[in-house]
């Protein structure tokens, strides 16, 4: 992603400047400005929000698996507005309440209220739902090993969220290639980037009944997936019913079985085993349209890495609100619109 160089812009009331960055309307596909430092009056927002996270952490180590998830699940609808914080209300079923979303884990959620709490008693109406979303995300991905790089800020907060757009605009679990591509493509993203963003299931998880269908009666002439390793299906029965009736909905399956807290290019290479969990995971390997890049990051990890900080920046640069746009929600749970 280019950027130009800083435009300094004075703010009202002598709060300091922003430092602007420009990016090219015609390269994202919509204009777009976001600041790479936030205005003094609220200059301390970064190192806030890294204390609240990593309490969050102590609390709860899947909580950077979780935020993760949440927010690709908001960039990926309408752009990075928050909008799926936003709760339904009795006139509107939002996207937090789409079947798509339904799994996506409290943890997540908690952690943007506990950072948006803390921020509200020292700067109150400064810092929006969708900067706390990514910068939260950032910093609880880091202390799983994630990589280091710099937030922009300037989101604001939309005020509309439906739960169609999150069924129409989210990938399912059991696309094709061809299907990937033309989801991702349609927000600006190539197949080698749809690749990169995949490796951040390397930290997450996924309930039972999202994969029962490749371990359990897969065909009439297979009771597995054959694209799946005959080893890897049984281990996953151990933790996973054959009737989706009767799983457990607290159990979850860690998508990287060998360093599942550890954000490292580990899930590329259990699918070269044959280990991946979910169709998408393993079609990665078995397409050979992508399965060249697959191979490149289990031999480097610090490709995986680079790639992913450049992909990770663009998918928090979506369709975001700037300027008279949307608005700073002022719920602490960020589930309300002003």
């Amino acid at each position: 992603m280019d950027l130009v160089p800083c435009v300094f812009v004075p703010l009202l009331g002598a709060l300091g400047f922003w430092c602007i960055v420009v990016l090219s309307s015609q390269q994202q596909g919509y204009p777009m400005i976001l600041a790479t430092r936030f205005n003094t009056a609220c200059s301390n927002l970064e190192a806030v929000i890294q204390t609240v996270m990593v309490a969050k952490f102590q609390q709860a180590s899947t909580s950077p698996a979780a935020i993760l998830r949440l927010f690709f699940h908001d960039c990926m609808v309408n752009g990075c507005d928050a909008s799926v914080l936003i709760a339904s209300t009795p006139g509107n079923v939002a996207e937090r309440d789409a079947p798509i979303n339904l799994s996506l884990a409290g943890d997540g959620f908690d952690a943007v209220t506990q950072a948006k709490t803390a921020l509200e008693k020292i700067c109150p109406g400064i810092v929006s739902c969708a900067d706390i979303l990514a910068i939260a995300t950032r910093d609880l991905v880091r202390m799983v090993g994630g990589p280091a790089y710099p937030v922009l800020k300037g989101r604001r907060d939309s005020r509309i969220s439906r739960a169609i757009d999150a069924t129409e605009q989210l990938p399912t679990v059991n696309l094709t290639i061809n299907q990937l591509n033309a989801l991702f493509g349609s927000k600006g993203f190539s197949q080698h980037e749809m690749v990169t963003l995949s490796g951040g299931h390397t930290i997450g998880f996924v309930h039972c009944d999202q994969f029962l269908n490749r371990i359990y009666n897969f065909s009439s002439t297979s009771q597995t997936d054959p694209t799946m390793s005959a080893t890897f299906a049984q281990q996953l029965r151990l933790s996973c019913s054959p009737n989706v009736s009767n799983s457990d909905p607290n159990v979850v399956v860690f998508l990287d079985q060998t360093t599942s807290n550890r954000f490292d290019n580990a899930y590329y290479k259990n699918t070269v085993q044959g280990e991946g969990v979910l169709t998408t995971d393993q079609e990665l390997f078995t397409d050979l349209r992508t399965r060249s890049q697959v191979v490149e990051y289990t031999k480097s990890n610090s490709l995986f890495v680079s790639d992913y900080v450049n992909v990770i920046t663009k998918l928090g640069s979506l369709k975001v609100l700037t300027g008279t746009q949307g608005e700073i929600r002022r719920a602490l749970d960020c589930s309300v619109v002003n």
